[in-house]
């Protein structure tokens, strides 16, 4: 019996890849705030749904410190919303988009900001998604 045409063929040298871009997200992040430009969101909070990626300039990351840590983004969320009333969700999505900036290394951010209540009970959720990157 004849060896098979695969045991024949030698396994190629593994090629060595290199990462160019490390996508860092965090999705379905819940933070309550008192967002909306009608009179019956001024003065009470609702919740707002999050989605987050970054791209961030990484490779060869083994720590903690060689990427961004995705508790700064839900950390940046809570500090937008505790700072007060915002009108509408874009001002909310573009302040975390800065925020995400503060690090060196994100160079894109995407940042959807969804209203569950806004449109309750038509529709599933209403916002905005952004991209924005690094001028």
């Amino acid at each position: 019996m004849s060896a098979s045409p695969l045991s024949e063929t030698p396994f190629p040298a593994p090629v060595l890849a290199k990462v160019i871009v490390t996508k860092v997200f965090v999705r379905g992040l819940k933070v309550e705030a008192e967002i909306g430009v009608y009179d019956h969101e001024h003065g009470r909070v609702q919740p707002l749904v999050i989605d987050v990626e970054l791209d961030v300039a990484a490779s060869h990351c083994e720590q903690l410190g060689d990427t961004v840590n995705y508790e700064t983004i839900r950390t940046a969320a809570q500090d937008i919303a505790a700072a007060g009333h915002i009108d509408l969700v874009e001002t909310f999505a573009e302040r975390l988009a800065q925020a995400c900036f503060d690090d060196h290394r994100v160079t894109r951010a995407r940042v959807r900001v969804e209203k569950p209540l806004a449109l309750a009970p038509h529709a599933a959720a209403a916002g905005v998604e952004i991209t924005a990157v690094r001028g």
